[in-house]
Parts: structure tokens; C-alpha cells; sequence
């Protein structure tokens, strides 16, 4: 008697189907893991200008006539537009002496995603006082209108 050792058209497709829920759960992990790299290059940005603000009150006393560009913002490295090359691009807002927010927005053009269908995605704010090294970090996703937890160091 020849016995036939093949797989059946059912587990075949048993198979096919595991294997389909295996791969949207991780592609679903794996892109929350990408945008949290994403944001990554915010927190670096906003470090770098936190540095560059205390940097400029230790020599000013103040920070009041501080400008973008004595943050490093409209160089390369911090662009003050959507470029190919950075998935946010750098301000700053609301100063005073003591106090300004550090914002990172997220490019959502040229089809980065996610491609929301309006404006910036994700805010985030620092809001820095160098005379006493206080401060406060707060993400925001515009879109939702909600704070997100993923982007805080």
C-alpha cells in the first residue's frame, strides 16, 4: 500500500491564515517602533536647541532677543521646513525672558507617513526656564487633538 505524505488543501490554507494574523501583528508593532525612532530625531533637535538657549542665557543673562537662529534652527541639522532628509522641521514660540517652547512639528509631506490629510501631526514642547533649569516636555498630536505618551525621553 502507497501512502501519500502531502498536505491537504485545508491545511494549507489553516497555515496561510496563521501566518496572515502573524504578519499584521507585527507589522502593526513594527510601525509604532518606527515612528518612536521618528521622534527620536525630535528629541535629539529639541535637545540640541535646550542646549543652545542655555548656552545663550549663560552669555546674555536673558533670553528674550534670542532668535531661531541662535538655536541652530535653519541649519541642516535643525531645518525650519520639510526636507527629504528630516521627518520634523524646528521653531520656537510664546517667549518671554525666562520662558520659550521649543517646538519640533512632524513633515507629513512627500509622503512621509503618516499622511494625515491636514497640516503637522505631532507637536512637541519644551517649555524651558534656563534661570532655574526647569522645564516641561509634552507631546501632542494635532491630528487627534490628544497628548501622546510615546515621544517623552
Amino acid at each position: 500500500m502507497i501512502k501519500n505524505s502531502a498536505f491537504t488543501l485545508l491545511e494549507l490554507i489553516v497555515v496561510i491564515v496563521i501566518l496572515g494574523i502573524l504578519a499584521t501583528l507585527g507589522y502593526t508593532q513594527y510601525t509604532k517602533i518606527v515612528e518612536r525612532m521618528r521622534a527620536a530625531e525630535a528629541v535629539s533637535g529639541i535637545g540640541l536647541m535646550r542646549k543652545l538657549a542655555y548656552q545663550y542665557w549663560l552669555e546674555y543673562g536673558d533670553i528674550s532677543a534670542m532668535t531661531d537662529g541662535d538655536l541652530g534652527i535653519g541649519s541642516s541639522q535643525l531645518p525650519n521646513s520639510c526636507t527629504s532628509t528630516h521627518y520634523f522641521y524646528y521653531d520656537t514660540c510664546c517667549g518671554s525672558g525666562t520662558h520659550r517652547q521649543l517646538r519640533a512639528h512632524r513633515c507629513t509631506s512627500g509622503g512621509k507617513p503618516p499622511s494625515y490629510t491636514t497640516g503637522n501631526a505631532y507637536i512637541i514642547i519644551i517649555d524651558y526656564y534656563p534661570s532655574t533649569g526647569a522645564g516641561g516636555f509634552s507631546c501632542w498630536d494635532a491630528v487627534a487633538g490628544q497628548s501622546v505618551s510615546w515621544c517623552v525621553p
